[in-house]
């Protein structure tokens, strides 16, 4: 993996050995980040909505076939396939953070990243969102809603590594390992992900990195994911 330029160099770490499959994760980055739900008409076109998906996929052969999970979202490259292709810039790349960016109030909702996404992590909001009552009482105020025509993803809940950011600097202090749990990390009932600053030699997320078992998704293409998986073992079959 490329060492960051400057800044932080926020990554993530998903144990697909923990990994049940719960989908909590899921239905936590939808709260946190204002996500609406589609509809099983949407669905049925293609459209859903979620920033974070859980991939099945099978491993060995009839009759012996295990079904295995994987959590899929941006993997945060360091060298964007969507970025390049951008004609208005709003998937861009923090120096801050290192992590990639989506502006959307500069989006014009062409799509180009979302095709040139390898992933598939990108999703088009094809509609106005609609909270009904209650829900709209539990939008997060620290997050923008997204209106049709843009262009949407996972940012690693940026606004709480702002939010810890600022805590540690009011404290008077660096941040620390911990400081930041995105709203995936923070339901996960078997501690399967961890986000942590790689630029910080003492975090956990360093460690984990130089596993025997890490790997990133497409690896081949050179986009250096700051997303890295641990492979799993025999444990979780079905």
């Amino acid at each position: 993996m490329a060492e960051a330029k400057q800044g932080n160099r926020w990554t993530m770490v998903i144990d697909l050995d923990k990994c049940t499959a719960c989908q909590a994760c899921v239905i936590a980055c939808h709260a946190e980040n204002n996500v609406p739900t589609v509809g099983p008409e949407q669905i049925n076109m293609g459209r859903a909505q979620h920033w974070l998906r859980i991939e099945r996929y099978w491993q060995g052969e009839y009759p012996d076939l295990r079904a295995r999970y994987i959590p899929v979202l941006c993997q945060q490259c360091q060298h964007a396939p969507c970025e390049p292709v951008c004609p208005v810039f709003a998937s861009m790349h923090s120096d801050a953070e290192n992590i990639n960016v989506q502006v959307y109030n500069r989006c014009v909702g062409t799509r180009y990243c979302g095709n040139n996404c390898p992933y598939l992590a990108r999703v088009f909001n094809w509609f106005d969102p609609y909270f009904p009552e209650p829900l709209n009482e539990q939008l997060n105020p620290d997050v923008t809603v997204r209106y049709r025509g843009v262009m949407e993803k996972c940012t690693f809940c940026i606004q709480r590594i702002h939010a810890g950011a600022d805590r540690a600097a009011l404290e008077g202090r660096p941040l620390r390992d911990g400081d930041v749990v995105p709203a995936c990390a923070q339901v996960c009932p078997t501690d399967a992900i961890v986000l942590g600053n790689l630029a910080d030699e003492h975090s956990r997320i360093h460690e984990f990195v130089k596993s025997k078992r890490a790997f990133a998704l497409l690896e081949d293409l050179g986009t250096e994911p700051a997303v890295i998986y641990l492979k799993g073992g025999e444990s979780h079959v079905s």
